[in-house]
């Protein structure tokens, strides 16, 4: 063999890594995670409903009113023990007085939740100035909405519960009445939940008014009011998309694949089994069909080289 014959086996031997590290295909990067979506919450301590007909229904005054009401996303808390109501009787109403009346609802990516705690409190309409509508002991509601989880919806009536004046027992199976003669009447729900496969919802109580006391039409009031409610929605959880898959590479002893070639490739039961998933079973790596292409070049060309070397050999003698 001459020295010719040997540069050109050490050309290729040089160029073939070149160009097998220049032929192994990128792989894309992890992709990132999306952001879920928010959830919700809400929590109220007292909200009225209701239509207040003065001086045999001359008058109409809507009796609507909200204490310690929140609501999230944004985390929120009130505590207010108050609420008036003013130029009705000609004086002030206090509609709600208690010792504990607190609201919370807050909202991160996990999880939402509102809460509601009414202790020591009373109840005041129009024209009864003198009676309570209602009296609660305590009462507390709780909505919490967690990802991946069942929502949950809790209420608590606590102690005793008085309407117009008389003590009650309350039944969960249904509401209960109260008459007082010359006054009018209630009727009360206890502890109404509702929950879905992202939302909940709870009520400790719910009144249905209607007062007429001593049926003189001075001061008539129907209508609804309810007592710590607290609600809440799931927030979304976050997902990840499906890395996008790297296109296959030609081969480079074939010139390029076929049809054929890819249904081989993605498990077609014609032709034979694809290198690549022989040589994945026995450990190899996506680099190994070009690493094979390079040594199978490698070889041609020192074969070729070393005919040459023999055919010059044998015209020099």
């Amino acid at each position: 063999m001459n020295s010719n014959t040997f540069r050109l086996a050490a050309v290729a031997v040089a160029a073939a890594p070149v160009a097998l590290l220049a032929a192994v295909p990128a792989h894309a990067a992890p992709a990132t995670p999306t952001t879920g979506g928010e959830g919700r919450a809400s929590a109220v301590v007292l909200r009225t409903g209701l239509d207040v007909s003065l001086l045999n229904k001359s008058i109409q005054v809507p009796l609507k009113v909200t204490l310690n009401e929140v609501q999230a996303p944004a985390s929120a808390e009130k505590t207010a023990l108050t609420v008036n109501l003013d130029g009705v009787e000609g004086r002030p109403v206090n509609v709600l007085r208690a010792d504990v009346a607190t609201s919370n609802a807050t909202v991160d990516e996990h999880k939402a939740e509102g809460y509601t705690n009414l202790a020591k409190a009373r109840i005041h309409v129009p024209g009864l100035a003198a009676l309570p509508l209602i009296e609660v002991e305590k009462v507390t509601s709780k909505a919490l909405c967690e990802t991946g989880k069942q929502p949950v919806a809790e209420s608590n009536v606590l102690g005793h519960v008085a309407v117009l004046g008389k003590k009650v027992t309350l039944s969960a199976g249904g509401p209960t009445q109260v008459s007082v003669p010359g006054v009018g009447e209630v009727s009360l729900d206890l502890s109404k939940t509702v929950t879905t496969e992202r939302t909940a919802a709870a009520t400790a109580l719910r009144l249905k008014v209607a007062v007429n006391p001593l049926k003189l039409n001075v001061a008539e009031v129907n209508g609804e009011v309810t007592l710590a409610e607290a609600t809440c929605e799931t927030p979304k959880a976050p997902k990840t998309p499906e890395e996008p898959k790297t296109p296959e590479e030609p081969s480079s002893t074939d010139g390029g694949s076929t049809g054929d070639d890819v249904k081989t490739q993605t498990g077609s039961d014609t032709g034979p089994a694809p290198a690549e998933a022989n040589l994945a079973e026995t450990g190899g790596s996506s680099t190994t069909p070009y690493i094979a292409g390079g040594a199978a070049l490698l070889l041609a060309v020192g074969a070729g080289a070393t005919v040459l070397a023999r055919r010059r050999s044998s015209g020099q003698s």
